[in-house]
């Protein structure tokens, strides 16, 4: 009998090359909807949708199980507060390179200088960004069910932390409820797998509905704004990621091998928890222990969206460029300490990076009408963003593992295998 591990892959669409055809197919579909009839782009919606809440009803009991059966399994209770400390401190310098990044593109290339506001435009933001002690307040769920229901990221993953210490210290008697979360993560690993058969449907649904219903046109006379994101969010890439992965030495072609699905994936629907199962996955599969993936990546979640932080920082410089109101390069440096502070209470404000913009521009006496002109094309832009905070995360999980001495680099052999067997 062959070994299973010398199998060698099937022939086929991987299912990588199956989201991105997916990806492709969407736009266009929505190309052509968008130039015959843009109101059938509606029909679309309900297929996305559906693959978001496909995702959704995972995360919860993946970061239970995983984070449970990580650390009160594999004695890790003592290494929490370090590998959180260590987290910490790489997401506050990456966050803090990605402001710096952000206000230098904005201030090169000026993308608001030339625009006008729109003469009464009201941009429907009805929420006040969360305070400090807010923030703080809300790490901690008041119900565990609760913040499952709502799909709160960082309570679940506090009250998982918590829970799998306690059952550290109870010993022996708590085995058979580690046993049952470890049957629980490999379970929903496996799950995962299912539900991700229907991505390349969700994908190109996604994508024929928002080309679609916006169409091409959008991008005129804003098409330098979104330029000049995606240039920002590539040179934080190149200088950023890059040597980043040189300095702590990570596998960069088997890395960037093993994120493309959930970056597509992030990508096409505008949604970090879309790719947060596959991104767990992906990572595990590329070497990182399951205790520090599960740690790791939905604790950046919270503190470590490059992506977004970039984009805060272009966005409130362009409304200061558009409005005609020039910062000193003390106001700016001030505005950006403010959006380090503010944005680490992006992942619980409904309308996130818009309700922190909004509370930003106010309180430097910003126009908010500068909003509704980033409304038109925040579409586009979120999803650069998106994908750059689901690549963030999986690098600092990497990061972390390599900081901590525990990578365990997959071969090709098993990566080729993983990806015939669509797991990554």
């Amino acid at each position: 009998m062959v070994p299973v591990d010398t199998i060698p892959p099937r022939r086929g669409f991987t299912l990588t090359q199956q989201i991105f055809t997916g990806l492709v197919l969407g736009i266009a579909i929505g190309f052509i909807v968008s130039r015959t009839n843009p109101g059938v782009a509606v029909y679309f919606k309900p297929f996305s949708d559906l693959f978001l809440r496909l995702i959704k009803m995972i995360i919860a009991p993946l970061i239970f199980a995983t984070l449970v059966a990580g650390i009160a399994g594999a004695g890790h209770a003592k290494t929490v507060g370090r590998l959180g400390l260590r987290s910490l401190i790489y997401f506050e310098i990456v966050t803090t390179l990605a402001l710096v990044v952000g206000l230098l593109t904005v201030n090169i290339l000026r993308p608001g200088v030339g625009l006008a506001l729109p003469a009464a435009a009201n941009a429907p933001i009805t929420t006040q960004p969360q305070s400090w002690d807010q923030i703080f307040l809300h790490t901690v769920p008041t119900s565990m069910i609760q913040a499952m229901a709502e799909g709160d990221v960082l309570q679940v993953v506090v009250w998982s932390i918590i829970f799998a210490i306690a059952l550290g210290m109870v010993g022996e008697r708590a085995r058979p409820i580690v046993v049952l979360c470890e049957a629980m993560a490999e379970t929903m690993f496996k799950f995962t797998n299912i539900v991700m058969r229907y991505a390349p449907v969700g994908v190109a649904a996604a994508m024929a509905y928002t080309v679609g219903a916006g169409g091409i046109k959008v991008l005129y006379g804003l098409a330098w704004l979104v330029g000049s994101l995606y240039i920002a969010l590539m040179l934080f890439a190149v200088a950023v990621l890059l040597p980043v992965m040189f300095l702590f030495r990570v596998p960069v072609r088997k890395f960037l091998q093993a994120v493309r699905e959930p970056a597509v994936i992030a990508f096409s629907t505008a949604s970090s928890e879309s790719a947060l199962p596959r991104a767990m996955e992906a990572m595990e599969r590329l070497g990182v222990p399951r205790p520090i993936v599960s740690f790791v990546i939905p604790l950046g979640y919270t503190f470590n969206l490059d992506g977004s932080t970039l984009y805060l920082a272009l966005a409130a410089i362009f409304v200061s460029q558009v409005a005609g109101v020039p910062l000193t390069i003390g106001q700016q440096i001030t505005m950006m300490l403010t959006l380090m502070l503010t944005s680490k209470g992006v992942a619980g404000v409904p309308r996130a990076s818009l309700v922190i913009l909004a509370g930003t521009l106010a309180r430097y006496n910003l126009p908010l009408e500068g909003i509704a002109m980033i409304l038109g094309v925040d579409t586009l832009m979120d999803m650069g963003r998106t994908m750059m905070n689901v690549v963030g995360n999986c690098l600092a999980s990497v990061v972390v593992a390599k900081w901590e001495g525990e990578f365990v680099e997959a071969t090709d052999q098993q990566l080729e295998l993983a990806a015939a067997r669509g797991e990554i």
